[in-house]
């Protein structure tokens, strides 16, 4: 049990008696320590005492966050079998107190240096002490240049690197690039984010040795195009994560398929580029579980329907086509008749999905998370959904036809929601304004595994009912207010849209009204 207790709780244990004294002083209690859970109260003198204490026993240090002193950040030297080190956000890390780490631990591999002001000469210390070094951030570090990165490669070198994020290093040149596939061809996964300034010159400059990348995050990064698609078919690529990106089209997932056949995940998330025609060429991956391309407008029913005619559809496991606003019940048969393995399924906004499109997802009954939130389902959509069994997610908010008809217990779809989604762990039902107190009553009732419960903008819920409901569950969001203008709807459930044409025939009506009189008067 104290295995899973924080630094400060330990401590604090520590302190009940001189039995639960002896057992917080196990050396495997401080195999890991975690400073930054208490950086705001732990201090250097206290952190020195510990390492001193437990210096042999030491294998992974968290500063992340610490304003240290650099009296302080020497004292890591005395954990000589340190081998993940964490100083990530610290302010006051500079390269001389990282010369005193690097030379006394050389174990070291896993090293985070991300949001830092180290330099090159950082730089060259790592291949010369940190040999063994595998997993390796500079994210948002930009204070080196090309040259450090070619400093890599001095000594014993950084080869054995796997992992490297160079995310937001806006510095790096295409130079930088041919420097660190010089030094680190052994690089299997790849993230950098955040850099404009990222082309696909500096990814095939990467990849002309860095031939065993497998997964690649490149959220950020809107000058990347298909061309780097193509640079990066000599690696044997099985996740891919891009995001934003107006430059990436139907051909890169024509490059997916016959350079990619071992890919399992692809995020492309808001890429207006991809239409039906990736979906398509997306059909014949056989090892394909997670595919995410939400906000990607273009797609529609035509191309899901063709997606799921070929092997990718028996195993996709996770399918996020949210904000997909073209898609609807068309192909939702075919994705309940393929998808006998999917366990998460993500439809929010696709607003042209309706209860008859529910009955075909009620029928997937591998699936334990389902997010229908703004979309056209009604009461008798949850009733279908109610039949599900293994079902332990279900988000519906701002789906504006459901109503206490389709919650109550007496009446329809909630009463068999309790009674028999026995699993349900997470709930969502903000922006369902005509839900009362007795809904937390059902809940209470039937899903009593319910962890997570959200009900956002539920005017008619009780502010007693919703502080009784959070002694029961383990996080609850909750606030009466009106939702807001994005919703598309008014605290009564009327379309704002409505209520303005509405206001403008109003109005018109006002200003003939007005000319008429204006012009008996001048009669």
């Amino acid at each position: 049990i104290f295995s899973y207790l924080s630094l400060r709780d330990l401590v604090i244990c520590g302190q009940v008696n001189r039995s639960w004294l002896l057992m917080t002083q196990m050396g495997s209690l401080w195999n890991g320590i975690d400073f930054s859970a208490v950086k705001n109260i732990i201090t250097d003198k206290y952190i020195v005492s510990i390492l001193q204490r437990w210096r042999l026993n030491v294998l992974r240090l968290n500063f992340r966050g610490c304003a240290l002193r650099l009296k302080t950040l020497r004292s890591v030297s005395f954990c000589k079998n340190l081998q993940e080190l964490n100083v990530s956000d610290c302010p006051t890390l500079t390269d001389e107190s990282m010369r005193y780490i690097s030379e006394s631990c050389p174990g070291v591999l896993y090293l985070n240096l991300s949001n830092t002001i180290i330099t090159n000469r950082t730089m060259r210390l790592l291949p010369r002490y940190f040999y063994n070094l595998q997993n390796l951030s500079l994210a948002y570090c930009r204070k080196f240049t090309d040259k450090g990165l070619q400093y890599l490669n001095l000594g014993n070198g950084c080869h054995k690197l796997i992992y490297l994020d160079l995310s937001g290093c806006t510095q790096i040149s295409v130079q930088g690039f041919r420097n660190i596939a010089n030094s680190c061809s052994g690089i299997m996964h790849l993230t950098i984010n955040d850099m404009p300034t990222l082309t696909d010159n500096c990814v095939k400059a990467l990849v002309e040795k860095c031939h065993r990348i497998s997964s690649v995050v490149l959220i950020g990064a809107p000058h990347i195009s298909d061309s780097a698609f193509k640079a990066l078919s000599g690696c044997d690529i099985k996740k891919i994560r891009f995001e934003g990106n107006k430059r990436i089209t139907d051909a890169c997932f024509k490059l997916i398929d016959k350079s990619y056949p071992n890919i399992s995940h692809i995020y492309m998330v808001d890429c207006k580029g991809i239409t039906d025609g990736s979906l398509k060429s997306l059909s014949p991956l056989k090892h394909l579980t997670v595919l995410n391309l939400a906000n990607c407008v273009r797609i529609g029913d035509t191309g899901l329907k063709q997606f799921l005619d070929g092997p990718a559809s028996t195993k996709i496991r996770e399918l996020n086509l949210s904000n997909c606003i073209h898609l609807g019940d068309a192909s939702m048969a075919k994705l309940s008749e393929r998808c006998y393995n999917l366990n998460y399924l993500n439809l929010r906004n696709c607003e042209h999905l309706t209860d008859l499109g529910v009955e075909f997802i009620a029928n997937i009954f591998s699936l334990v998370s389902v997010d229908l939130s703004g979309t056209d389902i009604s009461n008798e959509g949850l009733m279908t959904l109610s039949r599900h069994r293994k079902l332990k997610e279900l988000s519906v908010s701002e789906c504006d036809k459901i109503t206490d008809f389709g919650i109550q217990i007496t009446d329809s779809a909630m009463e068999m929601l309790s009674a028999k989604c026995h699993y349900l762990h997470i709930l969502d039902v903000s922006g369902c304004i005509l839900l009362t107190d007795q809904m937390l009553e059902n809940l209470e009732m039937g899903c009593r595994q319910l962890r997570i419960l959200k009900m956002q903008y539920c005017r008619l819920i009780s502010k007693e009912a919703a502080i009784r409901m959070s002694s029961i569950v383990q996080h609850q969001e909750y606030s009466a207010s009106n939702p807001p203008l994005w919703f598309g709807y008014d605290s009564e459930g009327k379309s704002l849209r409505e209520k303005q044409n509405t206001s403008l025939k109003n109005s018109e009506l006002t200003a003939k009204e007005s000319t008429y009189n204006n012009e008996e008067e001048a009669v």
